[in-house]
């Protein structure tokens, strides 16, 4: 069984110090697993009777989270000829604990799939994810005959099920990841149920969800995003489910700007018609002006003259770190909306951006909900801190490749949560990279 705990080699990983050398980047490159897509699959996988094979399993520090949640609510894993084998009988807790990493889509989807049994499980997590509130859950929940307990609104959590599902009205303006764990967990109720839903943001990953669940044999209706209706599952479709886990746009959006403002890439195993978010980043490639050439198999970036963009982040604001580094070499001013979305990330993003990236001689202001990018030509070199947060070490790390002298970036260990292989990656494209503590 895979344990998250942070061990004294962990704990000096996340701690480590990359140093980014400006270079041109010329890569061809697969697209790691996406997380998005693996945990749900991971989820599914736990509430199916029978077996699911997942080919094409991420291997970061969310995905293993996701692996030892299911194993500890009754799963058997196996990993054979690189696919993960999952052989489940639904809820059947084997411990009264669950370990959610830093991943908040584990402790928002997990919390009511857990719920379901009638057992007392404790959740918990590490870093960033005890700074995430879960009211959420405290208001929820009891309404479906749930009793919580939280440490005053974050983790550790208490449930204890079973959860049953009914008629209730939701607000999703913190996140839509509250809203995929209870889809999943109301299927599961032997009833149908309804969930009414309020300024819903992020709708692509609930696009996402919803595309995976009717893959696992779910039905749900969906009226404008405001009305979900959801039918029980038929216990009695045992059986074999196969799932291959799609390339990560999220990931991907960084190897795409790295490209735009530093050489050439092409990246394969994307799906062009992908429910995930981050797909997005085309249509802002575009907008800046870069040189983009789209087949159905492989995207091809290099080098270009880039261009002030604005664009609306509120539904992908895991793209506002790549957006940044992209923005950072425009001419002109670029304006990115959706900051609000940013405020209990694994930092407070907007914040973090802005303070990170004036240190390259960026200059980032934020009112009314918007970011507004001067860019430049050449960023100096500096020495960052990744605040912990996976996408700002990544972010930074790129916005490297064209500065005018190295680039130190502190707890460069931070990228594990997501893209453990990324500063191998950059070295394989030609950058070089060294390393200290």
């Amino acid at each position: 069984m895979v344990s998250l705990k942070l061990s004294g080699l962990a704990l000096y990983l996340a701690a480590v110090k990359q140093t980014v050398y400006p270079g041109n980047f010329n890569a061809i490159l697969d697209a790691p697993a996406s997380k998005s897509c693996m945990q749900r699959a991971c989820a599914l996988a736990l509430l199916h009777k029978g077996a699911t094979i997942i080919s094409k399993p991420g291997k970061s520090n969310d995905d293993l989270a996701a692996i030892q949640i299911i194993q500890n609510l009754g799963a058997v894993t196996e990993e054979r000829d690189g696919a993960l084998h999952i052989y489940s009988n639904s809820i059947r807790p084997v411990s009264n604990s669950i370990h959610c990493g830093e991943s908040g889509l584990a402790v928002r989807m997990f919390t009511p799939i857990a719920a379901l049994g009638s057992a007392e499980i404790h959740i918990d997590g590490e870093g960033s994810l005890l700074k995430r509130p879960l009211h959420f859950m405290e208001d929820i929940l009891p309404q479906l005959g749930v009793t919580v307990a939280s440490n005053g609104g974050f983790l550790p959590l208490k449930v204890k099920g079973p959860l049953q599902n009914n008629r209730i009205r939701i607000d999703a303006s913190d996140s839509s990841q509250y809203l995929t764990g209870l889809l999943m967990a109301f299927a599961h109720c032997g009833k149908p149920g309804t969930i009414e839903v309020i300024n819903l943001n992020s709708k692509p990953y609930i696009d996402l969800t919803l595309q995976m669940m009717q893959h696992f044999g779910y039905e749900v209706k969906n009226e404008q995003y405001q009305k979900f209706e959801i039918a029980p599952y038929d216990f009695n479709k045992a059986g074999k489910i196969n799932y291959a886990v799609e390339g990560d746009w999220s990931n991907a959006a960084f190897f795409l700007v790295a490209g735009a403002i530093a050489g050439k890439v092409v990246l394969k195993n994307l799906n062009l018609y992908s429910r995930q978010a981050d797909k997005e980043i085309l249509k802002v490639l575009k907008l800046a002006g870069v040189h983009i050439s789209i087949a159905d198999d492989e995207i091809m970036v290099r080098k270009s003259i880039l261009k002030a963009f604005q664009f609306d982040a509120t539904h992908c604001p895991d793209l506002f770190p790549p957006l940044l580094a992209l923005a950072a070499y425009c001419e002109g001013v670029s304006i990115i909306e959706g900051t609000e979305r940013l405020l209990h990330k694994e930092s407070n993003r907007a914040l973090t951006l802005q303070q990170e990236f004036s240190k390259f001689g960026v200059c980032i202001s934020i009112r009314e909900g918007k970011m507004f990018i001067e860019g430049k030509k050449g960023l100096t070199a500096a020495s960052i801190f990744s605040h912990n947060d996976h996408r700002i070490a990544m972010a930074c790390a790129v916005a490297a490749l064209d500065a005018n002298g190295a680039v130190d970036i502190e707890a460069a260990g931070a990228v594990n949560k997501s893209y453990p292989c990324f500063f191998d990656t950059l070295q394989k494209a030609g950058i070089k990279i060294s390393q200290s503590k």
